[in-house]
């Protein structure tokens, strides 16, 4: 039913699908991750001016503590960067700031477009705009790169599909403090595909970010007491 409202979300989803993998380039996986989990702080202002979502104290104690777990894991990497590093941090920064904006768009498209019509377009969209880089050197691959590829998009396709589904069923500042908790499967992949571990400092930020993840969790309705 809105086709500008897809192609603006398509476009601003697909520059931040290619900042993401700039900043992967030039950073450490957990770091890239972090970075990325800026976006839940950018995206609560964003909530309450465009959605009218009301902010409650729980969650914004939850996206204040998980930042400041962001920057603890971030803290190493600043203090001391290496080659490539500022490029890898100014793209993870902007995959944050259009991450928060895509999910505004997102939140907005639920309210007249299911989600996998969202989903759908997404895809379409963000192909075209990858055919669009053909004239700036493409490179062939083998089998095992266009297996990895192929996985690649399809783990993406269902993350993308499974986000869709829960901003459609809940508040965007709900959710935010959620997003943190992929940065526990950083450190895990970090760890046993490249046998690299957090700093002391990275650990607490672990920490935080587990805990600003569990602030936000739904407590169990009390039951109603009945008469003997």
């Amino acid at each position: 039913r809105r086709p500008r409202a897809h192609l603006a979300r398509g476009i601003i989803g697909a520059i931040a699908m290619t900042l993401s993998f700039l900043s992967l380039a030039h950073l450490p996986v957990a770091q890239a991750e972090a970075l990325g989990h800026l976006g839940p702080v950018l995206v609560l202002p964003l909530a309450a001016l465009y959605l009218g979502e009301v902010l409650t104290t729980r969650t914004i104690l939850a996206v204040l503590l998980g930042f400041a777990g962001v920057l603890a894991m971030l803290w190493e990497g600043l203090a001391a960067p290496g080659q490539g590093t500022m490029i890898g941090v100014l793209a993870g920064l902007g995959f944050a700031a259009a991450t928060a904006v895509s999910r505004i768009q997102v939140k907005a498209l639920t309210r007249t477009e299911s989600p996998a019509t969202i989903a759908f377009y997404f895809a379409v969209i963000s192909a075209l705009v990858g055919l669009a880089t053909l004239p700036f050197g493409w490179q062939p691959v083998g089998l095992r790169d266009m297996a990895l590829l192929a996985g690649v998009g399809l783990l993406g396709g269902l993350a993308h599909i499974a986000a869709t589904e829960a901003i459609a069923r809940a508040p965007v500042s709900t959710l935010a403090p959620y997003d943190f908790s992929g940065m526990v499967w950083a450190v895990i992949f970090d760890a046993v595909l490249f046998a690299a571990l957090p700093a002391p400092l990275g650990w607490v930020g672990i920490a935080a970010i587990t805990l600003a993840g569990m602030l936000v969790l739904p407590r169990p309705a009390k039951r109603p007491r009945t008469a003997l």
